[in-house]
């Protein structure tokens, strides 16, 4: 068996599919993508795919090592996100033709479920409290929201209590046990991260996101000598490289690599071992599509310390198509008392509706991450 030929499709909302087709006729799927940068990415997937002409595409490590290693200036969100959705169409390819799920692959199973979170609030967060009732009422319990809009690098504490009085109402309205994950985003720098951080603790969150950027990753210090809440962050954050020092650091709770940016199935494996080294947990980011999400499940059913799993069901970036609408098994995802079944069927377990695929990607959508300022005319972190 060899590679054969690939292709890509750029699909609404925001999605890059991959698809890879060897020469026995077996096909895998994989989610290359940077949100708002989906072109640049699909460029740098042909780039390194023409490097693959004929190769065997079960020898997935060395691939892997191929693609990074012999890229000069190597690591970043363009490449590791190239990387990424290969290796996933490579671990499809190879649980298909050898007939048993992924995960089966990676030493099997320590779980037969795992946890999932809904999303609420939009990029400008309002309505939260009703909205994450509406979820505990169809079974999610727990939900992760953006903690604020713009905030300056110093702002007014008016924005403090603005988010405090969300929060509060969420924890009012869903009781003292349901799930409540604040993301800071990268809006919200040392200065104002502090105050913030300090206010929530209150209300026993399940953790804050990304309370600074990562190339401030040294501030984490900081911000969790001012709070007892689960800190997590990593999400901008691309191979075990990049995690090493962090997890060094004692700083972080929760470490959430995306498997669609931190160089797919093969890399997310090694960055949740090391986690799991420094008693840190893994909660996979993804906010992405229906073949990103199955290779987070693929990896989160031989996690140890995974916990809980983002997905975009109902996400405010969803506008136009959902999660469930290109593939053609949507039970795979059934969510049931907050808890998704690991996938069964060979690969990564989704049956991809190409047709659905080649039709949307015939117009293919541009979107971009909106730009914002501040009222003084400076641009805001979105």
């Amino acid at each position: 068996m060899k590679i054969a030929s690939y292709e890509t499709f750029l699909v609404p909302p925001r999605w890059l599919f991959l698809k890879i087709t060897t020469t026995t006729g077996i096909s895998g799927w994989g989610e290359p993508v940077i949100e708002g940068k989906a072109r640049t990415v699909e460029t740098a997937v042909h780039e390194l795919l023409d490097q693959l002409n004929d190769a065997d595409p079960f020898r997935i490590e060395d691939i892997w090592e191929q693609l990074y290693r012999s890229s000069f200036y190597r690591g970043g969100p363009v490449l590791m996100s190239a990387i990424a959705g290969i290796d996933q169409a490579l671990w499809d390819i190879k649980g298909k033709a050898l007939n048993v799920p992924i995960y089966q692959l990676l030493g099997g199973a320590v779980r037969d479920k795992i946890r999932v979170y809904s999303w609420v609030g939009g990029d400008r967060p309002s309505n939260v409290a009703a909205e994450a009732l509406a979820r505990k009422k169809i079974g999610f319990t727990a939900i992760k929201m953006n903690a604020t809009e713009e905030l300056q690098i110093v702002d007014s504490y008016e924005k403090i209590r603005a988010v405090v009085a969300r929060v509060k109402a969420i924890r009012d309205a869903c009781g003292p046990d349901f799930g409540i994950a604040v993301d800071f985003h990268g809006r919200v720098c040392k200065p104002m991260a502090k105050i913030l951080a300090k206010a929530l603790e209150p209300f026993d969150l399940m953790f804050i996101e990304e309370p600074v950027l990562s190339q401030n990753n040294e501030d984490l210090a900081k911000i969790a000598q001012l709070t007892k809440t689960p800190i997590a962050t990593g999400e901008r954050m691309f191979s075990r490289w990049d995690f090493k020092e962090l997890l060094a650091s004692g700083n972080v709770d929760v470490i959430q690599p995306d498997l669609s940016h931190a160089g797919g199935i093969t890399e997310a494996k090694k960055i949740a071992s090391m986690a799991e080294s420094y008693d840190v947990a893994v909660a996979f980011h993804c906010p992405l599509g229906p073949i990103a999400l199955a290779a987070c499940l693929q990896v989160d059913a031989t996690v140890y310390n995974a916990f809980i799993q983002e997905q975009s069901l109902g996400i405010h970036y969803n506008k136009t198509n959902d999660l469930l609408d290109y593939i053609s098994n949507p039970s795979v995802f059934h969510y049931e008392d907050g808890f998704v079944n690991i996938p069964q069927a060979p690969g990564l377990g989704v049956e991809v509706n190409e047709a659905l695929v080649r039709e949307k990607a015939s117009s293919s959508p541009d979107w971009h991450n909106p730009i914002w300022r501040h009222p003084d005319g400076t641009i805001a972190e979105w």
